[in-house]
């Protein structure tokens, strides 16, 4: 039997974060949903409101023996800007978090670790405000929001905000 490990994470909008990660081999599963809110079980529209105080995040699944934290967090900082507070490009709220929620204590100490690390080299011409925080609850999505971007990719937010990330992905991480 394969052991797994799981790690959640924020960065922007759920669909963006979903696409990219289900292309790294060694993650078994990538599930768009919400959590570190106030409320339990929210919706979309309860979300969306900025109210809920969750974070709109994805619940990964993934094989340690194919893939290490490491390079999940490497891709994790590369796909997104983690300075900017509550927002990813045109999406804005405390639901657009950059956020890594870990599940383990190994977890935090690697992500707190990577983002010092980030820091210290200065990568960001601003401060990282990503936040680490435990996980302390998952609700999975609507299902209209699972796979979103495979099943969707004609939409004109997948062609123009998700695919230029993922054809970026696939150009920075191509070798890796």
């Amino acid at each position: 039997m394969t052991q797994t490990e799981t790690i959640t994470l924020g960065a922007g909008c759920f669909w963006c974060v979903e696409a990219i990660f289900q292309r790294i081999e060694g993650v078994i599963s990538v599930v768009s949903g919400y959590s570190n809110g106030k409320y339990p079980n929210p919706t979309y529209k309860e979300v969306c409101s900025g109210l809920t105080g969750c974070a709109e995040v994805c619940q990964l699944v993934y094989d340690p023996s194919k893939v290490d934290l490491a390079y999940l967090l490497q891709v994790f900082w590369k796909t997104h800007d983690p300075t900017t507070l509550n927002r990813q490009g045109a999406d804005v709220g405390t639901q657009y978090r950059s956020g890594i929620f870990y599940h383990t204590e190994e977890q935090r100490v690697i992500a707190e670790t990577y983002k010092q690390k980030l820091t210290h080299e200065k990568v960001f011409d601003k401060p990282i405000v990503t936040e680490i925080t435990p996980i302390k609850d998952f609700y999975v999505g609507e299902e209209y929001h699972q796979n979103y971007f495979n099943e969707n990719g004609s939409q004109p937010y997948c062609r123009l905000v998700i695919q230029p990330k993922v054809e970026k992905f696939e150009k920075v991480f191509k070798n890796q």
